[in-house]
């Protein structure tokens, strides 16, 4: 059954007035503080260390901890064995919104295998904890004297420091959170806490293969079929079999891979000899490291070099054996590309166009700066203890910097109140922001082949925010799944982007959109296409193993990996989108109709005179057409987008797509559905193919007549067609071009009394000239 259409409504962008930084947004500005967020207070307590403590041995050791108590929360530091004096410098934070006491308790306890041992507390009112507001330095810790249950002074001193400050302060990224007291173990907790990543440097690596000689085919008789291989990596490339079938073969090919700093595989390069349909015989191998690889900013061609292939080869003596190795050379030439910008996103909504090489960034133009507030209303996306639990985080990536929020545990309206900054280099670049919800919580196996499962993604292109202004909105987070299209909830953010210079960046959009020596030597399609996928690879393989990581599934959600994948529902929409563009000019077409029907008498005799006027005076032409022009772009102007763009079901048509078409779009590649589900969507996508083949096959024919004018493929219609120039030339050389102008004009323009519903005369002459259709089998 097809899902239940949500009301539109839901899935509308809602702009907001948040209490940002404390102040209130009024019209464009800030109007007390420049931050992006709401302050959330915290309660924060550090503890550095203990001195002084009692043993409860002859040998006068313990094994202490802390333990940081505030009402039904509590916190515990790592304990230390047999020492009397350790060093925690651990932070606990307790958020504001949940305190439900008014004494914090700190103990000091003696771990025992039994029951932990009482060594002493110190006790704070919370009415006299000072407040710290960053830029503030930081509270200095004091010592406090042990107290026993009963108040009285015991031996030992801890040093503490607490404070009531909020989410700005610089502990809070690596404090244990009260929001996070169910995560226990060290990888849990690491794995809810803010962390900011960095894409690897990625470069392309040109390998021109050029020749080889000197090889030693194991078979002497026969002609080699020589082709070379390279691998770096998991990526695997072979030139074709050389045409020259001699022991020094050449090929000049090109190879592309993508390689990321720090370089920690070599290249392997090997000249292998087809012996037999599935039996390749290796004639040398030589291993290249990156390192020493010259690095090319431009498209000066880098010097040729021969490289050493060696083969190890056996050869038995009687009862001997003895290694003998051959030495052939390889000609490349090899170099690292600094000048082309590595493409791990789709062109549409890239976030970093600059070229690889730092030495060809052009300066900044502006600071983008995103507050991630809050979500409301999010879909469980998990069981836990018989219900329904949500533990939602953001994922946010801007150029080569990846952030990632904290974990807010157990919440369908979690608060995360994080801001964070980018420079901007390229107003014509998209941030993109995703939530997931973390399954990684408890940090055992149990959890390893859990993957983090996505809520939702949203895009903001630059180029449409207005500078220096802050847009606070509700975006919905909308997921495609294979019933439909779902709302999972909706994300709180607020965006400004700042311009340092308003004439750069005016002037960024005079230049190419990607680097020169995409223009210069450019890419094809298909190398494009490899080189993305293999770049997205390596990023998600490389942000994977960070610590905390960053999920593959994350990173391939976030890049939209496998958006060029087949889907019924895209091309529909693709197909509309193209309606959409060319419907200015059908509507354009309809109107001329009319004028030229006279469907409004006064508007068409409006026309007459304008076009008389335009035809006597035709150095107003252009003029008339750019103030035209300029005329509807200052009266759209009233009516411009004041919000961000957001995802659109209607555009996507996700809203009115059938459920098979959805089950086609989700399946594996390859297929792993039945042959008969197989068989009905390959008819179906015959028969679509079907009708483009006959668009196509009707373009065609009209190319063809227009060929055929000339081509005497019909003699009768090519004599009328040359002699009907001839005529036109001699009567456009003693007529004036206005008089032309004008009586064509009015001819068009002519009254319906004087129109024949039949088709014209070029129509009907052009409509009998031959096409190449009665050729084709």
């Amino acid at each position: 059954m097809m899902m239940q259409k949500p009301p539109p409504e839901d899935f509308l962008l809602k702009e907001t007035n948040p209490h940002l930084g404390g102040g209130k947004v009024t019209g464009d500005k800030l109007a007390s503080t420049y931050d992006l967020v709401e302050q959330m207070y915290y309660l924060y307590v550090r503890v550095v260390k203990a001195k002084d403590l009692p043993g409860k041995d002859i040998t006068g050791s313990c094994d202490p901890y802390v333990e940081v108590k505030l009402g039904n929360y509590k916190g515990t530091t790592r304990h230390f064995e047999k020492k009397s004096n350790p060093e925690w410098n651990q932070v606990f934070a307790f958020s504001k919104d949940r305190i439900q006491a008014s004494v914090l308790e700190v103990t000091v306890k003696d771990k025992d295998p039994v029951k932990d041992d009482f060594m002493g507390r110190v006790l704070f009112d919370l009415n006299e904890v000072p407040r710290r507001v960053p830029p503030d330095s930081p509270l200095a810790p004091q010592w406090y004297r042990l107290d026993d249950r009963k108040g009285d002074k015991v031996k030992g001193e801890l040093m503490l420091a607490v404070w009531m400050g909020t989410q700005a302060d610089e502990a809070f990224s690596e404090a244990w959170n009260s929001d996070a007291a169910t995560v226990s173990g060290a990888e849990g907790i690491a794995n809810i806490r803010s962390k900011v990543y960095l894409s690897p440097k990625l470069w392309y690596l040109r390998v021109n293969i050029i020749e080889a000689q000197d090889l030693q085919p194991s078979d002497k008789g026969r002609y080699p079929e020589v082709f070379a291989k390279a691998i770096l990596g998991n990526q695997a490339l072979r030139t074709r079999i050389s045409q020259s079938r001699t022991i020094n073969p050449m090929w000049n090919e090109d190879l592309m891979f993508v390689a990321a700093e720090p370089f920690e595989e070599p290249l392997i390069l090997s000249v292998e000899d087809r012996v037999a349909p599935n039996k390749d015989e290796v004639l040398g191998r030589c291993a290249i490291p990156l390192q020493y690889i010259d690095r090319r900013l431009d498209h000066r061609a880098v010097n040729t070099r021969w490289f050493n292939l060696e083969k190890h080869v056996v050869i038995v003596e009687g009862d001997k054996k003895k290694e003998i190795k051959f030495s052939s050379r390889i000609h490349l030439r090899i170099c690292l590309e600094g000048g082309y910008h590595v493409l791990d996103e789709s062109t549409h909504y890239s976030s970093d166009l600059r070229p690889t090489a730092k030495q060809l960034w052009k300066n900044s133009i502006g600071v983008l700066e995103l507050g991630i507030l809050n979500a409301q209303g999010l879909m469980p996306m998990k069981m836990k203890d018989g219900r329904g639990t949500t533990d939602a985080y953001c994922v946010a990536k801007y150029g080569q910097k990846w952030v990632r929020t904290r974990t807010i545990i157990d919440s369908f309206i979690p608060r995360w109140n994080e801001q964070y900054t980018w420079e901007v280099f390229d107003p014509c670049t998209v941030i993109t922001i995703g939530v997931f919800d973390n399954c990684h919580l408890q940090g055992g196996e149990k959890a390893g082949g859990s993957k983090d499962a996505r809520i939702g993604k949203v895009r903001i292109r630059l180029s449409t925010l207005e500078t220096d202004r802050v847009y606070t909105h509700s975006y919905p987070l909308l997921v495609l799944h294979s019933s439909g299209v779902k709302k999972m909830g909706e994300i709180h953010l607020a965006v400004r982007f700042t311009c340092s210079s308003l004439l750069n960046m005016l002037h960024m959009y005079s230049h190419p959109l990607l680097p020169k020596m995409h223009y210069i030597h450019p890419l094809t399609v298909s190398q494009l296409d490899s080189l993305r996928h293999q770049a997205t690879q390596i990023v998600s393989m490389r942000l994977s193993r960070a610590e905390p990581p960053l999920r593959k599934e994350v990173v391939e959600y976030m890049l939209d990996v496998g958006s060029h994948m087949w889907s019924m529902r895209r091309s529909k929409a693709n197909f509309f989108r193209i309606m959409g563009v060319f419907s200015g000019l059908i509507a354009v077409g309809k109107w001329f109709d009319q004028i030229c029907n006279w469907r409004n008498p006064i508007t068409t005799v409006l026309i007459h005179i304008l076009f008389i006027i335009l035809v006597m005076y035709p150095e107003l032409i252009l003029p008339t057409i750019f103030l035209y022009l300029f005329l509807i772009g200052v009266w759209h102007y009233r009516w411009r987008p004041r919000h961000p763009p957001h995802m659109d079901t209607r555009l996507s048509h996700a809203d009115s797509c059938y459920p098979d078409e959805l089950d086609e779009e989700f399946d594996t590649f390859p297929t792993s559905h039945p042959a008969d589900v197989v068989r009905m969507r390959y008819d179906r996508l015959r028969s679509i193919a079907g009708r483009i083949q006959t668009v196509v096959g009707d373009l065609a024919t009209q190319g063809e007549r227009f060929q055929s004018l000339l081509s005497w493929r019909d003699p009768r219609a090519s004599a009328l067609f040359v002699i009907f120039c001839l005529v036109a030339a001699i009567v456009l050389y003693v007529t004036p071009f206005q008089v032309v102008a004008l009586l064509s004009g009015i001819y068009v323009l002519r009254h319906p009394r004087f129109r024949y519903k039949l088709p014209s005369v070029p129509l009907n002459f052009f409509r009998r000239l031959p096409a190449r259709t009665d050729c084709m089998l």
